[in-house]
């Protein structure tokens, strides 16, 4: 392993496997089972448990061209006018017309889809869609279900796992191919405090990077880690700026901290209003859909909306569904609205926008390659082109499906890298990081809300990038660094990915798709048609470049 690595024990034990893979939402699991049927020895990593990711949280659905008259060209259509002219056309036209087989696969793994009376899947509308094409599961458990069916088919395949591990640092071979993995085990299971698994192809699968806000629908998982593993190995990393902030989250008052209860954007697609406290539809005339608007457009409308009134949120009046709708399509939502108080059935709901899904993280190919040979990225966790500067809803548990599938086949047809893993030295040289110590956290998250959220200026920015150098100048200045432990390592996976945020977010000079600066308000095709490519310079800090056009490199020389 070259490059900078985390302060940590050296590996008390090793594994080996052909793949490791690491994260156990939709997009890691299915890898594992993808690859454990091509014969190669597949280990999964996994933070909490197996059914503790960020899948399970997701309500809404997967977006799919499944309805009779929809096809995947329209479901491509709305998928590039989402991404506000940064998609990757090739990436998009693979999700779309691969993802309708992939969900029937998903559906003959074990998932239970809602059904028509005449036993159809069931199809709502979310935001930016113009055809009924979200499957959804159990009213609005549609990740609880996937998620269920998926552990249980890995469980059931017998692959190995690794339960409350948090992955640290990448293993690279002499020629600086990935070879496996650096991880801590929580004290839980078979194996205890830092080891190693060996292997000649690495998946990241780990999700997002919410908990950087102090205000997310992220689980506590969601620090960021696949994508300051990856930085700390040399990826690089695209689009981390576009930040999608859901519109519709359960505003629980302004000095609430952590995940918070969403309200689905399905919940407006069966027809829910966008209110004010005086009762007006303030998104009628925004945009032809209204309620249903791309989600940037529809955060940025409430965000104005409340600065309008000097507001600390809007409200959702799904009232006219009636008791028997909100207990049949909705039960999730209802008993977490009941939970704090709030009866959706004759109240509206209180909601604002909060950090919710990144757009950007590891380059990859069309194979969910990185830049670095032998590792892998998908779902959340991946910048594969597909969402460009904004998530189309739903598409999200899509792409982690249909790259999934891409990666196990190109591992499965090229075969793992072999030679290198068996060489690899897990106490490899490389600079050691100064841990973060972790009562920074929340200075992170209140530094990244106050002046890198929904809205932005170079001012606020520059504010956040000071901060944040500050914060790990302070770490570098302590007579006593932080000591090596999960909420240290945490902690500095959340500074890396937030300086790199911040460092896109002011280098981007326009307003597009989630990233919205306050003091340039127009989208400039001209000049940041472009991505933001970064990775880490040798004194760790971010190095920022445009493309020249709004395709991405290749991943390989």
């Amino acid at each position: 392993m070259t490059g900078i690595r985390l302060h940590a024990p050296e590996p008390g034990w090793a594994i080996d496997a052909d793949v490791v893979v690491i994260g156990s939402g939709v997009a890691g699991l299915t890898t594992a089972l993808r690859c454990e049927a091509a014969g190669l020895r597949t280990v999964v990593v996994t933070k909490a448990t197996l059914d503790d990711g960020s899948t399970r949280w997701a309500q809404g659905g997967i977006a799919a061209a499944l309805g009779e008259g929809d096809t995947p060209e329209q479901h491509l259509d709305d998928t590039l006018v989402a991404g506000v002219g940064l998609c990757d056309e090739a990436a998009v036209r693979l999700l779309v017309t691969e993802g309708p087989d992939a969900v029937r696969r998903l559906m003959a793994t074990g998932a239970a889809f809602d059904r028509t009376s005449d036993g159809e899947i069931s199809l709502t509308r979310e935001g930016g869609h113009h055809r009924r094409r979200i499957a959804h599961a159990g009213g609005d458990a549609t990740g609880a279900e996937i998620s269920r069916a998926l552990v249980e088919a890995v469980r059931g395949q017998g692959i190995r796992t690794i339960e409350h591990a948090l992955v640290l640092d990448l293993l690279k071979d002499g020629e600086g191919r990935a070879a496996g993995v650096t991880l801590h085990v929580m004290g839980e299971g078979q194996h205890d405090g830092v080891g190693a698994v060996r292997a000649p192809a690495v998946v990241l699968a780990t999700g997002g990077m919410g908990q950087v806000f102090s205000a997310t629908t992220n689980p506590p998982v969601s620090t960021g880690d696949g994508v300051a593993l990856a930085l700390r190995a040399g990826a690089e990393v695209s689009d981390l700026e576009f930040v999608q902030f859901h519109p519709t989250v359960l505003f629980l008052g302004a000095g609430a901290e952590g995940q918070q209860p969403l309200v689905s954007e399905a919940v407006r697609g069966e027809g829910a209003h966008l209110v004010d406290a005086d009762g007006v539809r303030f998104m009628l005339g925004q945009h032809e859909l209204a309620e249903l608007a791309p989600r940037d457009i529809v955060a940025k409308a409430i965000t104005r909306r409340m600065q309008e009134q000097g507001t600390e949120h809007m409200y959702l009046d799904a009232r006219h569904f009636g008791a028997e709708m909100w207990e049949q399509r909705f039960p999730t939502i209802l008993a977490a609205c009941r939970a704090h108080g709030i009866d959706p059935v004759t109240d509206p709901i209180p909601v604002a926008p909060a950090a919710h899904y990144a757009s950007g993280g590891v380059r990859t190919d069309l194979r969910g390659r990185t830049t670095v040979p032998g590792l892998y990225a998908c779902g959340e966790v991946a910048c594969t082109g597909v969402h460009g500067a904004n998530r189309l809803a739903s598409n999200s548990l899509l792409e982690g499906l249909v790259f999934a599938e891409r990666i196990a086949a190109d591992l499965a047809e090229h075969g793992p890298h072999r030679e290198g893993a068996a060489r690899a030295e897990a106490e490899a040289e490389g600079t050691v990081l100064t841990l973060i110590a972790p009562e920074a956290r929340r200075d992170i998250q209140r530094i990244m809300t106050r002046y890198a959220s929904v809205l932005r200026s170079a001012a606020s920015l520059t504010a956040a990038a000071d901060a944040l150098e500050a914060l790990r100048q302070d770490a570098e200045g302590e007579r006593k660094a932080a000591e090596p432990g999960v909420d240290s390592w945490e902690t500095t996976n959340l500074l890396s990915v937030a300086r790199v945020l911040a460092a896109s977010a002011l280098a981007r000079e326009e307003t597009r798709g989630c990233h919205w600066r306050e003091d340039r308000p127009d989208r400039d095709d001209e000049h940041w048609r472009r991505h933001l490519v970064v990775h880490l310079a040798p004194d760790r800090s971010p190095v920022v470049r445009t493309t020249g056009t709004a395709d991405f490199p290749p991943v390989t020389p």
